[in-house]
């Protein structure tokens, strides 16, 4: 029998001020695609918008209308501020502990040199490292000073053999980052690359929204994926920033 949390969940933080801007410049005329969002927080520094409070709140009063013994007793965050702003407004709506636990191995992808680039500002200014990506694909393609999914993927495989290790029949609740949720995918149901890159172009994962894992003899089984009910029910809007550059894989 393995040694699984009896609950796993993973959500993706609330809408950030990143998420609202990249979404605004990708809106532009397409004649004129802006090479730039206009931000200029360190990723790690990145706020929850307004909408994303509301969508974190909303969340955390779904999780506390659940019975007592089905909401999770273990929550574990990316140190990231909108993941932690997330959490914290989770918990403060009675969803889950105070107490949280901060993993730096769950954090956003590292962008590297095309952080606050749009796509077009990558294929403008660095053409050749777009002309890797586009021979190499998402999963395997490292930007200057960042990561690729591979290099997320295997923090993520450490990051979960200690979940399941110390938490052991707990129902574990870990706020994360979109990439984060596709590569646990990986990992976690032992993909392929093209299987995870698959389910990358035809799924944005939205803000807020609960990918979640019951524990079994067999180990963890997925039980729902980008699920948003909990936001539509509190009537929080439901948003997902497009994931465009992952369909050009």
């Amino acid at each position: 029998m393995r040694s699984t949390p009896a609950q796993l969940w993973l959500v993706r933080h609330g809408e950030s001020l990143a998420n609202v801007v990249r979404t605004e410049a990708m809106r532009r005329d397409a004649r004129e695609p802006a090479h730039e969002i206009d931000l200029t927080h360190r990723d790690v520094d990145v706020p929850l918008s307004a909408r994303g409070e509301r969508q974190a709140s909303a969340l955390g009063r779904w999780f506390a209308d659940l019975p007592a013994g089905e909401r999770p007793n273990v929550v574990i965050a990316s140190p990231y501020l909108r993941a932690v702003r997330t959490a914290e407004r989770i918990a403060a709506a009675g969803g889950a502990p105070t107490d949280i636990q901060f993993d730096e191995r769950v954090r956003e992808k590292e962008l590297g040199l095309f952080y606050r680039l749009t796509r077009a500002g990558i294929e403008a200014r660095h053409p050749e490292h777009w002309a890797l990506r586009l021979q190499l694909g998402r999963f395997w393609f490292r930007p200057p000073g960042g990561e690729s999914w591979a290099d997320v993927a295997l923090r993520l495989r450490a990051a979960l053999h200690d979940i399941c290790r110390e938490h052991a029949g707990e129902r574990v609740l870990v706020v994360c980052h979109q990439v984060v949720v596709l590569c646990a995918r990986y990992v976690l149901e032992r993909m392929t690359e093209p299987e995870i890159v698959q389910i990358a172009r035809t799924h944005d994962v939205a803000n807020c929204s609960v990918t979640s894992y019951r524990g079994g003899p067999q180990g963890l089984r997925l039980d729902r994926f980008n699920f948003t009910v909990p936001l539509e029910v509190e009537g929080a809007p439901v948003t997902a920033e497009p994931n465009v550059s992952a369909r050009a894989s």
